[in-house]
């Protein structure tokens, strides 16, 4: 009779999910790791993930906000945080671009230019990490959209929050892996992008085993030795819509360039 597997249960942000990269990374890991690990992805808001491990209800994280990882860490609740990639934020919105933000030099100008023409605007509103990096850039702007009448919060996942800026000509801020996976759908083209202020680092935490004895510590860190090794980094590296990669390996930096 087989073994039954162990389960290691990471909480994730939905960007990871959404864009498709997990369908390639976790069948992967589950094949190659002597472990015998089945993995389980809880997929929300970067915020409501670390809250998942923080309650010890998670074995890890794979998350992309860098202030509040190292908060977690620092409150000893998460250790051996890796980087393991990176991609961009861009700001999508109707091809018409009412609100001209393709003009703009930087991601601060075209949030200025949308809430001055007053163009429909569509938030995750869900604490995500992309919700807290829109919300820094509204502040940096000087402007407090919440409540004005073309701001509208999903309280949802990016790619919910892609349909919904459809469904309303809005413009909105997301992830390129997202919305390079979903475009097909969308009425929706990028029209912003490569401000520094936009780049989004992706990095996996192991919950600290001395806080929540329970956890898969072990499995967690075999998770993060896989997905920052050569193997792991090539995937990533690899994972491609459309001809475009979405997201770039940072444990292996030089999986890029041997590509080339």
């Amino acid at each position: 009779m087989a073994k039954e597997k162990t389960k290691l249960v990471i909480a994730s942000t939905t960007s990871t999910q959404n864009s498709g990269l997990f369908d390639i990374l976790i069948p992967a890991y589950e094949k190659s790791t002597l472990f015998g690990v089945k993995i389980e992805i809880i997929a929300v808001g970067t915020g409501k993930a670390i809250r998942i491990a923080k309650k010890g209800e998670a074995d890890m994280l794979f998350v992309h906000d860098p202030f509040r990882e190292e908060k977690f860490i620092a409150e000893g609740y998460g250790v051996n945080r890796r980087l393991v990639m990176h991609n961009d934020f861009v700001i999508a919105g109707p091809a018409k671009d009412p609100a001209g933000i393709k003009k703009s030099k930087t991601a601060i100008e075209s949030f200025e230019e949308i809430a001055e023409k007053g163009s429909p605007f569509v938030s995750r509103g869900d604490d995500s990490g992309t919700n807290i990096r829109e919300l820094d850039i509204w502040d940096d702007a000087g402007v407090s959209p919440k409540g004005k009448g073309w701001y509208f919060e999903a309280g949802a996942n990016m790619a919910d929050t892609l349909l919904m800026a459809k469904q309303k000509g809005a413009y909105t801020l997301t992830d390129v892996g997202t919305f390079l996976k979903y475009e097909p759908k969308l009425d929706l083209k990028i029209l912003f992008r490569g401000d520094p202020i936009l780049r989004n680092n992706y990095s996996v935490i192991a919950v600290d085993p001395n806080k929540f004895a329970k956890v898969k510590y072990r499995e967690a860190m075999d998770f993060i030795a896989f997905v920052t090794s050569l193997e792991g980094q090539h995937l990533i590296g690899n994972y491609k819509k459309h001809g475009v990669n979405l997201f770039y390996p940072d444990a292996v930096p030089s999986v890029m360039n041997k590509k080339k």
